[in-house]
């Protein structure tokens, strides 16, 4: 991707908190990414895999400067991958999403500050849901192994809703009722970059497609405020 094309989708991303950019990664790069986490041992649940940086092709696909560059040109400095997840819907594998933010972090401990919480655990790592200041330092790249299209359970989004803060879930459900949402349907080997504060739903796979996307989130530092630690790879 050249350095314009970065620039534009990053811009696109910053006033609409998420851009499509298509055609990044072509078919035998594609196959070559699905081979990996065919043959990589992967704790699945239902929804896919995560912690998927422990994967070294993965940790690699994410030091790619396709998607570096994008996220540096959103965040303003060099991007700290810290989280890597394999979402594979497909009618076997079914789910939906209701309306949401993104708002939890993993970190290196627990630190009871202002506007962290709650806190949880889950598989050793310390979770919490992070203030608006830290999330607008965050962004998420996916890269898209099939095509995204209105039959296969696409992501849905919320235009300019990561403006809004942190909203409570009765927030959410106004903002899902006042805003037409979009449907961002993105052809095999595009890019779609969100920010986590974008409010965003999917719905059930209804064809035989399947929909498989490597999720990348970067953030601008390790360190938030407050001596906030990131669990970055």
């Amino acid at each position: 991707m050249g350095a314009s094309r970065a620039a534009r989708a990053a811009q696109q991303a910053v006033n609409d908190g998420f851009a499509m950019v298509p055609g990044v990664f072509d078919g035998a790069e594609l196959d070559g990414i699905a081979r990996d986490l065919a043959g990589a041992s992967l704790q699945r649940s239902r929804a896919g895999a995560r912690h998927l940086l422990a994967v070294p092709a993965i940790a690699a696909l994410a030091r790619d400067p396709r998607l570096t560059a994008v996220a540096a040109e959103v965040l303003g400095s060099d991007p700290v991958a810290f989280g890597a997840t394999l979402f594979d819907k497909s009618s076997e594998a079914n789910w939906l999403v209701v309306w949401h933010q993104d708002t939890a972090l993993p970190l290196v401990e627990r630190r009871d500050v202002a506007g962290w919480g709650p806190w949880s655990t889950k598989g050793g790592i310390t979770y919490a849901h992070a203030p608006a200041s830290a999330l607008s330092q965050v962004v998420a790249l996916r890269v898209h192994l099939d095509a995204s299209t209105d039959d296969n359970g696409p992501l849905r989004v919320l235009l300019g809703t990561h403006e809004l803060g942190v909203l409570t879930d009765a927030q959410i459900h106004a903002a899902a009722r006042r805003i037409d949402p979009v449907t961002c349907t993105v052809g095999r080997g595009g890019l779609l970059i969100m920010r986590p504060l974008l409010v965003h739903a999917s719905s059930k796979v209804v064809s035989s497609a399947a929909r498989r996307v490597l999720h990348f989130e970067y953030a601008a530092s390790r360190v938030f405020e407050h001596g906030v630690h990131l669990r970055a790879a």
